[in-house]
């Protein structure tokens, strides 16, 4: 029960639910993340502890950047389900569209410069 109240509570946020759409394509350095949404870092990195609090995204540091992807096959099956509901619900949002585009658009800027410019900020 605790699990899905926890999962729950994360998805119950747009901004949230914005990013763990993002990682659908793949990992994501806390600064892609942060020039996708135009929010504060610290803001970014509270909204994806929530997230990796709830099991829904997974992290790693490498160097001084943090990755965050969604959770692999060892994934419960809530996480998964959620995940996929998710998806599912909100594929066709225009919104969800526009960040895919961006993002696409954000993912052909070499991560070292584009991490350099937000640490600038």
């Amino acid at each position: 029960m605790r699990e899905f109240i926890n999962i729950t509570k994360a998805l119950a946020d747009e901004s949230r639910v914005r990013m763990l759409l993002a990682l659908r394509g793949g990992e994501l350095c806390v600064c892609q993340i942060t020039e996708l949404f135009g929010f504060a870092p610290s803001t970014v990195s509270k909204h994806l502890s929530i997230l990796h609090q709830a099991g829904l995204v997974q992290s790693r540091k490498a160097e001084r950047w943090v990755y965050y992807r969604l959770p692999g096959a060892e994934k419960s099956k809530p996480v998964r389900l959620a995940i996929d509901l998710t998806h599912q619900c909100l594929a066709t949002d225009a919104l969800i569209i526009a960040d895919a585009k961006k993002l696409k658009a954000i993912l052909k800027i070499n991560p070292t410069i584009l991490c350099k410019n937000q640490c600038a900020k």
